[in-house]
């Protein structure tokens, strides 16, 4: 299946010159087939926090004890090498080509596809006024119009005050970071009302991020929230 998304790619966005950025073979897309099969391998993962399990299990305890705002979320990966320097790549260092790479690689994982096919819109997280005139693109924006330009929907949600980066952050800071961060666009609440949402975003760490997002749309009468993820920090890295 991924042979198949690769075939996708346009050879324009390649900012990598053809060759693997794991294994430096060429010719290759961004990362060749070998390297995902062997690095990105689909996991077990909680349905609703995404964190990999053992095979015998669909929730972690933490979503158990406190279910999040999110019915679904679904990621390629674990956020290790060689996709945190892929992601890096992507994100700071100008290279929004990557983009069509990561989404193929996100769609072929289990359970991405229907979710998509259901999805009324798909809702790239904000960034701050600064952090975008800063890196110039917002790549939640990419990945969710390489996946459906048509349904993306960034006039939403709006991020409405500049936040401290959340990586540098405890959960519990995190989470007081976003409060009130966050906000649905008034004159478009009734575009959420009763809709199947997509969340999209490059990483999920704490989750503090997409469970703020969520709660908003909640509020405005979303009928079911997803999010889709390339890459999910491992529970013992948070």
């Amino acid at each position: 299946m991924f042979r198949a998304l690769l075939a996708r790619i346009p050879p324009a966005l390649d900012r990598v010159g053809g060759v693997c950025a794991v294994c430096h073979r060429w010719p290759a897309a961004p990362v060749c087939e070998t390297c995902v099969s062997r690095f990105g391998a689909p996991r077990y993962r909680c349905a609703t926090c995404a964190v990999a399990l053992p095979q015998e299990l669909t929730r972690c305890g933490a979503c158990l004890a406190d279910p999040p705002p999110l019915d679904r979320c679904l990621c390629a990966v674990d956020y290790v090498w060689p996709w945190i320097g892929c992601i890096a790549r992507f994100k700071f260092e100008d290279e929004p080509g990557w983009a069509p790479a990561l989404v193929a690689l996100l769609r072929s994982t289990p359970w991405v596809e229907p979710e998509l096919e259901q999805a009324d819109w798909l809702i790239p997280m904000p960034l701050s006024r600064g952090r975008l005139a800063e890196r110039g693109y917002n790549q939640a924006m990419l990945l969710a119009q390489a996946l459906d330009a048509r349904r993306t929907r960034a006039d939403l949600l709006l991020r409405i005050r500049e936040t401290t980066p959340q990586s540098r952050l405890s959960r519990a800071e995190r989470l007081r970071n976003l409060r009130g961060a966050l906000a649905l666009e008034p004159n478009q609440a009734e575009s959420v009302r009763d809709r199947h949402v997509v969340l999209v975003d490059d990483v999920m760490t704490s989750g503090a991020s997409l469970h703020a997002a969520a709660r908003v749309l909640r509020e405005a009468g979303a009928r079911r929230i997803a999010a889709l993820v390339v890459a999910r920090t491992p529970a013992e890295s948070h």
